[in-house]
């Protein structure tokens, strides 16, 4: 049995589920914003013993997403209690639960460090931008002019901004030279600096276990998405990567104790390979539509192997 670990707007989740339902695959999804309203129990008597969506037993874990519950009537003092001992049962559940876990989700925490990502990633030899991260305005001053006036910005985790009913998106974006010379004026919030990358193409390669499935964007062509291909809806193609860069992947991914990663590469015009960031549990489902690559089959394999 399969326990998928989620909420109601994954439609990521929804995709493999579909898939599992033709194959005939058990599996229970866990909705973490219904937690009170499906039973659960967990008991120590001489062993751990726990009953999840009535299963006592789930063989391998696929956790995507969590969401709160919602709670009204209580104080903000109450709610505030409330919502900590909830996060707190989900992790002390999930650290329990003795399964396969694609992937662990203290790992799957750890891994959005992207000051640990490009640590990670430099170590074990990949090629990564020149980066800075800083509230020194002389350092910045400094970083722009020794990489030719030509630095871009990103955020260090938050890549949304809630906005009445909708989110605005924040995109990697090159600093012009107007910011730089009015600089006093603002605020440096902890964020990303780093090095403009010249790209040939960009390179999203998703992992499941030590398969590497690689897709190439190519945001050049698009002014608008030169500096980040999620600006516009662009079509991805099938690629191939060279057997070190592939091995660096499946390398990062190990580091990082996950079993799986979405990974951002350039490739530059010189041919060289930069790694960008990886995030451990990124979407997929429109590449798999767009080039053939059965990342899904992957994922249904890992879980029932």
């Amino acid at each position: 049995m399969i326990l998928i670990i989620t909420h109601k707007g994954d439609f990521t989740a929804d995709y493999v589920i579909n898939k599992l339902n033709k194959r005939h695959i058990k599996y229970k999804r866990f909705n973490c914003e219904d937690l009170f309203q499906n039973p659960f129990a967990i008991k120590f008597n001489g062993k751990m013993e726990y009953t999840i969506l009535n299963e006592y037993d789930y063989k391998s874990v696929w956790f995507r997403r969590t969401k709160l519950p919602e709670f009204s009537g209580l104080k903000n003092s109450e709610l505030f209690y409330v919502i900590n001992e909830t996060e707190c049962f989900f992790k002390n559940l999930f650290y329990s639960l003795s399964s396969k876990w694609l992937s662990k989700p203290h790992a799957v925490y750890a891994a959005e460090n992207k000051l640990l990502q490009l640590k990670t990633a430099q170590q074990i030899g990949f090629n990564i931008p020149k980066t800075l991260i800083t509230n020194s305005k002389d350092e910045l001053l400094n970083f722009y002019l020794e990489n030719k006036e030509d630095i871009i910005i990103k955020p260090l985790y938050q890549t949304k901004i809630q906005s009445g009913e909708s989110d605005e998106f924040i995109f990697t974006n090159p600093i012009p030279k107007n910011i730089i010379d009015e600089i006093d004026h603002f605020d440096l919030t902890p964020c990303i600096f780093q090095q403009n990358i010249a790209k040939e193409y960009e390179i999203r390669a998703t992992l499941v276990g030590e398969q590497v499935f690689s897709s190439a964007v190519y945001s050049q062509e698009d002014y608008e998405t030169k500096a980040d291909w999620r600006k516009k809806k662009l079509k991805f193609v099938k690629t191939t990567l060279p057997e070190e860069i592939e091995r660096l992947c499946i390398q990062i991914l190990k580091q990082l104790n996950l079993e799986f990663g979405a990974i951002d590469l350039i490739k530059t015009p010189q041919g060289e390979y930069v790694f960008l960031e990886i995030n451990p549990n990124g979407q997929w489902v429109w590449i798999e539509n767009q080039t053939g690559q059965k990342i899904s089959e992957s994922i249904i394999d890992f879980l029932t192997a």
